[in-house]
């Protein structure tokens, strides 16, 4: 009878879940609040169904954290429990490697919005209605960050959290939980500081989001990117807090694996926006003083 139901595949049928129902009800009660709050920034005294303020958007926030926190819980006991086999940890690869494709579209389209201004600052301006860019990018009228001060201490700052994230995984491989810990201790420190130093940046940028093109496209697509950090961050968190629990095994880390892919994403594209936003968007341009 017990040879019935012994497993004798590689396949895993997960039991029953309440997450996917509760996940799309906070994201439903999110947009909403969205909505209800941006009503409520445009005019103070407006009401969307007799809501108003970001409150709605909160509890939605709430709902969506507290499916991720449980969703991946159940996550973490079904490999403990041997359930994450052979081609249930390849899906789990091809899931995370479609996200960070998702992810890399996204940044594809703030960098196109970012180069369609700067290749064409009088189209642009027509379109958005906006101030004049006197025909040239940056618009004439702003002063730059300059890419050879804190935007260059951040890209360092990340290429060396790119290595420390990967000497944490062959430390990993070869059983050594001390430099796992330190190598994520590390990362997560490292990461701590760009983000402090990036919104340093932006109290001390020389130009405003509303003010002009440039200033849109440069805080949505450095914010956006900084947001990331602050995700991957909390997810090296997490990892940390797993690897000093003994969470990862030789052969069996898919949790780990797919925070340092997350977190070398996060590193690509800081990259490219240091190259375009900053270095190549200042050539000619005033830099503003430090």
């Amino acid at each position: 009878m017990a040879d019935a139901h012994s497993k004798n595949h590689d396949y895993h049928i997960i039991d029953p879940s309440p997450w996917p129902l509760i996940g799309s009800a906070g994201a439903l009660i999110m947009a909403i609040g969205g909505v209800v709050w941006m009503q409520s920034l445009k005019d103070a005294s407006a009401t969307t169904m007799g809501m108003s303020g970001p409150w709605v958007f909160i509890v939605g926030l709430l709902v969506v954290l507290y499916t991720m926190y449980g969703w991946w819980a159940d996550t973490i006991k079904e490999a403990h429990a041997g359930d994450h086999t052979r081609v249930v940890s390849l899906h789990l690869r091809y899931g995370m490697i479609m996200f960070i494709a998702s992810e890399v579209m996204f940044f594809v389209a703030w960098f196109w919005a970012f180069f369609d201004a700067a290749l064409y600052p009088d189209e642009a301006v027509q379109t958005a209605r906006v101030a004049h860019t006197g025909g040239q990018w940056p618009p004439s009228s702003i002063a730059v960050i300059d890419p050879l001060h804190l935007p260059l201490f951040n890209t360092i700052t990340l290429l060396l959290s790119g290595t420390t994230v990967t000497w944490a995984h062959h430390a990993l491989l070869e059983g050594d939980r001390k430099g796992v810990i330190w190598g994520l201790l590390l990362t997560v420190v490292l990461g701590v500081i760009f983000t402090a130093v990036q919104a340093y940046e932006y109290v001390v940028a020389p130009f405003a989001f509303a003010e002009s093109i440039y200033g849109a496209t440069f805080f949505m697509a450095t914010g956006f990117h900084g947001f990331h950090v602050l995700v991957g961050t909390i997810f090296l968190i997490v990892c940390l807090l797993r690897a000093m629990q003994g969470h990862f095994t030789e052969k069996q880390h898919f949790g780990f694996e797919s925070a340092a892919w997350y977190w070398h994403f996060v590193d690509v594209v800081w990259l490219f926006l240091f190259v375009a936003v900053y270095i190549w968007a200042s050539a000619g341009a005033t830099i503003a003083p430090h």
